[in-house]
């Protein structure tokens, strides 16, 4: 891209991709955490070096990988572009503090978001560089949490909860940032099961 700001960038992509929207239907990408699966990682993968004496269990945070195995999630998004997807989610399903609380990684949230959209972006821009007439966009996503602002954790306490909106609030936001900082183009809220969340 050219030399100019973050902001214009955005501006620039945002106006290119109303245009692209009026004038054909675009593709998304399809499930990440299933072509995970399909590598077979094992722990070590999910630790890397950076996480090598993290204290809990990390196989399973998926998200963990846009550090620790960015090779295999760039894979991941090109064979997606390849397919013919326009867009490609970033690797962040679970990527807020909240979620990540269940692996005691809460501290590495803005670090996996913005990773997640860079590895994307990445990604995307190899694809836009391969086909320039077929530009690619990257979007943010944004999971449901693993906890409820609306339903209670516990039924014999209907009233309990595990989560406040302030905390959810705060929670989005910084993974919003995070995205927003790695390249993400649009940010897309996924899978809520919760309308309060």
């Amino acid at each position: 891209m050219q030399d100019t700001s973050l902001a214009e960038q955005r501006a620039r992509r945002a106006d290119l991709l109303r245009d692209h929207l009026t004038r054909r239907i675009l593709i998304m990408d399809g499930a990440m955490g299933t072509m995970i699966q399909g590598y077979r990682l094992g722990e070590d993968d999910f630790r890397g070096e950076r996480f090598r004496d993290h204290p809990t269990p990390l196989q399973g945070a998926n998200d963990l990988l846009s550090i620790t195995r960015p090779d295999v999630i760039q894979a991941i998004h090109a064979a997606y572009l390849d397919a013919g997807a326009d867009f490609i989610e970033t690797n962040t399903f679970n990527a807020t503090r909240v979620s990540m609380a269940d692996y005691g990684l809460e501290d590495a949230v803005l670090e996996i978001n913005r990773a997640a959209a860079a590895v994307a972006r990445a990604a995307a821009d190899e694809a836009e560089a391969r086909d320039p007439g077929r530009p690619r966009w990257v979007l943010g996503a944004l999971g449901p949490t693993t906890r409820s602002c609306s339903i209670s954790p516990d039924v014999g306490d209907p009233g309990a909860r595990n989560v406040t909106l302030d905390q959810l609030a705060a929670a989005y936001g910084e993974q919003a940032r995070g995205l927003l900082e790695g390249g993400a183009d649009v940010l897309l809220v996924e899978t809520a099961f919760d309308t309060l969340n």
